[in-house]
């Protein structure tokens, strides 16, 4: 093993990644894999964790555990906790990165059952999860935990108000978090800018480039997320707590 292996060494770790059967979880759960972590694939659809695990242990030998859940529902989330903690024993790192936004035309078509949904997703069901393994993370005396935010959060837009807002709460709970579980546990958020996901299929700009203001002048590929969410998981980032990484792009 190389230096920079031994770093971001995961072997025989439990990563436990919601919103992780496509897209950028997806990308982080199949990167812990191939550093030896075991995986818990979470989302709504359980056919989608089913592909997204047997492609992981397919392609990696580890064990992958899928679970349907939807963690903006609070009493769904212990049956996911508990169900990891009995296959695997532990979960060594959170990764609370299921989210939303979805899409309005002014400000009034925004509904209260839409808020309440965004909020729930990108947010509370976070702060719940987190409690959840946190507290059992500070036992184990170990532990990462990731909130998965945007670069929205910082540059808010009015396309995207509630799920701005939510995200910036979710920025201000690392911070908390963090203080609230050291030294054992190290809470901190990844910040992606946009990425060639399976939303950005609906994206529609034309002939121009949407993102020619950015540092980088593109949106990044998912495989990109991948050195900043490895950093995160590993012992690479055993000094860094209550912080926000950027993979953004580098947006003015």
């Amino acid at each position: 093993m190389g230096y920079a292996d031994g770093v971001f060494d995961l072997t025989d770790r439990v990563v436990l990644v919601t919103g992780g059967s496509r897209g950028l979880g997806r990308e982080m759960a199949l990167a812990a894999a191939h550093c030896g972590a075991d995986v818990v694939i979470a989302s709504r659809k359980l056919d989608a964790c089913q592909a997204t695990a047997a492609e992981i242990e397919a392609a990696t030998g580890r064990a992958a555990m899928p679970y349907a859940v939807h963690v903006g529902r609070w009493d769904q989330l212990d049956g996911l906790v508990d169900a990891a903690y009995e296959r695997f024993g532990r979960v060594d790192v959170l990764v609370n990165n299921a989210g939303m936004s979805p899409v309005y035309d002014k400000q009034t078509d925004v509904t209260e059952k839409m808020f309440d949904a965004v909020v729930n997703l990108n947010l509370k069901g976070p702060f719940r999860l987190s409690a959840l393994v946190g507290e059992r993370m500070v036992a184990a005396g170990r532990g990462s935990i990731i909130n998965v935010s945007t670069h929205g959060s910082l540059r808010p837009h009015p396309s995207f108000i509630p799920y701005a807002a939510s995200k910036a709460g979710l920025n201000a709970m690392t911070e908390a978090l963090a203080q609230a579980y050291g030294p054992a546990v190290r809470v901190n958020t990844l910040m992606p800018g946009p990425f060639l996901t399976d939303i950005s299929k609906a994206w529609n700009f034309g002939e121009a480039n949407p993102f020619g203001h950015f540092a980088l002048q593109r949106a990044g590929q998912p495989n990109e997320i991948v050195g900043a969410a490895l950093f995160l998981m590993s012992d690479a980032s055993s000094y860094t707590t209550a912080s926000i990484l950027r993979a953004d792009g580098g947006p003015p």
